[in-house]
């Protein structure tokens, strides 16, 4: 009788053990990945997140991997040492699932770094500036994703349709700056409610996105749009998100004025009087949502004024068989020089002035090891363009200065953020170091 107990616990006993040391054999190879993958940023300095990040407090954290699993991303968080860190920092985007699935409350989200500060305007929860009546969406609040900000645009038009007045006397209820994403959701959202407003926006339809490179996914998850609702997205191109943005202009006959900028607002005993380059507009509210890109930054060097050069890539194939340079070390710089690589007959070179693409996301740097490795592409770290000429770019690297034939320069060195005309509309802008 005795005998038979301890064989019967064998029983179970042995594929418990089994199943244990498999599983933890699997964890320990995907630390060992994990490890290896935190290396490889911290080798090539892609240690800065660049937008909206967790956080994790170790003494909070189990480990048990819920974070890393809810990421869409993939490959931001790691488990190592049995507990969660950002092992691919730069890949993260904001999205802020992380935080949501943790069950311990170990994930803070945060804006910047010590070593690299971000301006953030002040806002409410309601997405309200300190100036009464003035309220901010989207990315030029620090966030960057299609989804949230559509989401972001959503909620602001909703505190502002709230707002005492709204609906009563002459002035426009609301003026929206902005027709990217969460300027067209908070479009939407105030034809819905029956809003008076106009929405201005200083280039087309889509705002930022429409001058993504060709092809560049945009959006990877559903979304719920105002007087639509749910939309389905899957791996959606940039293409395809404009395409159905004009679908939906088209089919709400909502009025968009494209190619107006704002240019400066003033606050009045009604409102707010907004000038633009075309029309004087009063309004009892502001919804800014003009992202951060602001004006494009200059290389300030002779032959910049040419017309060959330009601050954003708008169609490769215009540049089929001819010398291209690219300057810059983002996401844009790469996702334009790789995608004009991939034109026949054009000779492509990227030209950056640090020792690593510190900034991009790893599927660019992939796709630019892979146009390199090719002889599409050519990389030239730690150079500087000192002359632009007709048929020619000049360009210093170290000690060596050189010249390269070149028929068109794409600038894709940043813009100047929008952060002045903020401060001058009298809206507090902070300073983020690792903080909310």
């Amino acid at each position: 009788m005795f005998s038979a107990v301890p064989m019967s616990l064998a029983i179970y006993l042995v594929p418990v053990l089994v199943i244990w040391s498999l599983y933890l054999g699997q964890r320990a190879r995907q630390e060992r990945r994990n490890l290896a993958m935190r290396s490889e940023a911290l080798e090539a300095g892609l240690t800065e997140p660049a937008s909206l990040h967790p956080v994790i407090n170790r003494n909070r954290c189990m480990g048990c991997g819920s974070c890393v699993n809810a990421c869409p991303e993939r490959d931001v968080l790691g488990i190592i040492n049995g507990k969660s860190e950002l092992i691919n920092p730069t890949h993260c985007i904001g999205h802020g699932a992380c935080k949501t699935a943790c069950p311990q409350e170990a994930i803070t989200l945060v804006f910047g770094t010590e070593k690299r500060g971000v301006d953030i305007p002040v806002l409410k929860p309601t997405f309200e500036t300190e100036v009464s009546g003035i309220f901010i969406a989207g990315e030029l609040g620090g966030m960057g994703l299609i989804r949230n900000a559509i989401e972001q645009g959503r909620q602001a038009m909703e505190s502002i349709s709230k707002m005492k007045g709204m609906g009563q006397g002459d002035p426009l209820d609301v003026v929206i700056v902005g027709a990217g994403p969460a300027g067209f959701s908070a479009s939407l959202f105030a034809m819905q409610s029956k809003l008076r407003f106009v929405t201005v926006e200083q280039d087309t339809l889509g705002g930022t996105v429409a001058h993504y490179p060709r092809g560049k996914i945009v959006m990877t998850a559903p979304v719920v749009l105002p007087m639509i609702g749910k939309v389905r997205f899957s791996e959606t191109t940039k293409e395809d998100l404009l395409s159905f943005w004009q679908k939906v202009e088209k089919e709400t006959s909502i009025t968009i004025h494209c190619n107006e900028r704002v240019e400066t607002i003033d606050r009045t005993d009604q409102g707010f009087v907004v000038i633009t380059t075309r029309n004087t507009y009063m309004a009892r509210a502001v919804l800014l949502t003009i992202g951060r890109r602001g004006t494009p930054r200059k290389l300030g060097v002779p032959g910049e004024e040419l017309p060959k050069v330009v601050y954003r890539l708008i169609d490769p194939e215009q540049y089929r068989d001819q010398h291209v340079m690219v300057v810059g070390g983002g996401d844009s710089a790469l996702e334009a020089a790789v995608s004009i690589s991939q034109i026949d007959g054009t000779s492509t070179t990227i030209s950056y002035r640090s020792e690593a693409f510190s900034r991009a996301k790893e599927k660019n740097l992939q796709s630019v090891k892979e146009a390199e490795a090719s002889g599409r592409l050519s990389v030239l770290m730690k150079s500087d363009v000192t002359m632009i000429g007709e048929e020619h770019v000049e360009l210093q690297q170290g000690e060596e200065t050189f010249r390269l034939r070149n028929d068109a320069v794409i600038v894709c060195a940043g813009g100047i953020l929008p952060m002045p005309f903020l401060k001058k509309i009298g809206i507090t802008v902070e300073t983020k170091y690792g903080t909310l």
